[in-house]
């Protein structure tokens, strides 16, 4: 998982996208809703003002939720900036 993040003046807001390389639309649907059930759990740990794009790999297949949920905390965590 890539994400990608930028300050803005706006409130915190969120996009995902998923690779190609993911073979097949239901695969690739899968791994989007995947990601943003875990963004959904996580989002308290992201900075208030800040406009996220979050990649998806196989990865987000392949992992447990609970291993695709920490490591998306993580990346959100070490991102700089205030904390509602």
């Amino acid at each position: 998982m890539i994400v990608l993040w930028r300050e803005t003046t706006e409130p915190r807001r969120a996009g995902f996208a998923v690779s190609r390389q993911i073979r097949g639309a239901v695969r690739r649907n899968r791994a989007r809703r995947r990601l943003r059930e875990a963004y959904r759990a996580t989002r308290g740990t992201a900075p208030t003002h800040t406009a996220l794009v979050i990649i998806g790999r196989a990865g987000a297949l392949r992992e447990p939720f609970s291993a695709l949920t920490a490591e998306l905390r993580g990346a959100l965590a070490a991102i700089p900036g205030p904390r509602p």
